[in-house]
This record gives structure tokens, C-alpha cells and sequence, in this order.
């Protein structure tokens, strides 16, 4: 089985990510793609994030009728922070027969080698990251990019879920950046600001 995990912290989910995920499916033909939201993402330990159940709420409606979109809790359900390392390490150990293919963002790619352990990580999963205007990738060390798949960056890329939360913030509208069921639930609760 070919597996795509998808890690994040997806405050909100938004359609970036669903297109990134959709993309990763059919470039590497995974048969599935597990979002997995982070309980304590490394990169904003000094930053507020929504409460875990309302963003797995929000991934849960986001994915809920593509068949080949799974959510995990895994990484809310172990203590201390969420790091890549300790989550391929978990799934390599459960699922031995499963390939797994990292699905990560631009942002993100960019940082790859900065990441806990990332030698190790590459060595049991190959990356699939999503262009962005702006975003390159020569730059990135050697170990890294003879594990990264780089999808060209295709429309609808530029959305964030930091734009998202600042745009409600400020009494705006982020209809059509996320799906409808999560925009209704983002207004339902009071998320953001909205």
C-alpha cells in the first residue's frame, strides 16, 4: 500500500491543502492519504493554536467524502511535541508493508533540513512538496532533494491558513478558501474571530 501522510497543524484545513493532497495522490498514485493533525507542532510551540477537537472536526468535514482521505489522531494521542521523526517511526513500525510518501507544503519544504531528525526520516519516506510562486528549491541539500518530489505549483496555492485566520480576524470573508462545511463550522463556533 502507498501512503501518503500528511502532518500538520490545519488551523484551518484549507483547499491548498486538499489540493496538495489530491495532487500527491495522483503524481504518486497512493492509494490513500492520512491527514494527521499535530497535537504540539514544533515549529509554533510559542505560537496559540485552536483547540485540538475543533481542528479535527475541521479535517474530519474537509475530507469526509473523498474515499481515499483518511484522518488520524495518533499525534494527539502521545505526549510532547509532534515531530515527523516520531510519527513515520510509529506508522513504519505498525504498518511494515506500507510505503510512505511525506506530503509537505512549500513553506515547509524549504525548512526540511532544519527539521528533528530529518536524515532519518528521509530514509524511510520519500517527500512530495507543492510549489509555490517564489518557493525554490535548488538551494536545499543534496540528501534532500534526491528524496523530493516537487509538484509544479498549480492554482490555488497561495491560500494559508494564517491568511485565512487573519482575514477573519478582521471581519472578513474566507468563503471558498475552505470548504463549505468547514466555513460553516468555523462560524458555528466562533473560530478565528468569524
Amino acid at each position: 500500500m502507498r501512503v501518503g501522510i500528511f502532518g500538520g497543524t490545519f488551523d484551518p484545513i484549507h483547499l491548498g491543502h486538499l489540493i496538495l493532497a489530491e495532487q500527491a495522490r495522483e503524481v504518486a498514485a497512493l492509494d490513500q492519504v492520512w491527514f494527521i493533525p499535530a497535537a504540539e507542532p514544533p515549529h509554533k510551540l510559542d505560537k496559540r493554536i485552536s483547540a485540538s477537537n475543533h481542528r479535527v472536526n475541521m479535517v474530519r468535514l474537509a475530507i469526509q467524502h473523498h474515499p481515499c482521505f483518511q484522518l488520524s489522531t495518533m499525534e494527539l494521542e502521545r505526549e510532547g511535541p509532534s515531530y515527523t521523526h516520531d510519527t513515520v517511526r510509529m506508522l513504519s513500525e505498525a504498518h511494515p508493508g506500507a510505503q510512505f510518501y511525506l506530503l509537505v507544503g512549500a513553506d515547509m519544504v524549504k525548512d526540511l533540513p532544519n527539521w528533528y531528525k530529518i536524515k532519518e526520516i528521509l530514509q524511510s519516506v520519500q517527500v512530495i512538496g507543492l510549489g509555490r510562486p517564489g518557493v525554490e528549491v535548488e538551494s536545499l541539500p543534496v540528501y534532500v532533494k534526491n528524496r523530493l518530489h516537487w509538484i509544479p505549483d498549480p492554482t490555488l496555492t497561495n491560500i494559508s491558513s494564517t491568511m485565512i485566520r487573519q482575514r477573519l480576524s478582521q471581519g472578513k470573508s474566507a468563503r471558498y478558501l475552505v470548504p463549505d462545511a468547514v466555513y460553516q463550522y468555523m462560524k458555528e463556533h466562533g473560530l478565528y474571530g468569524s
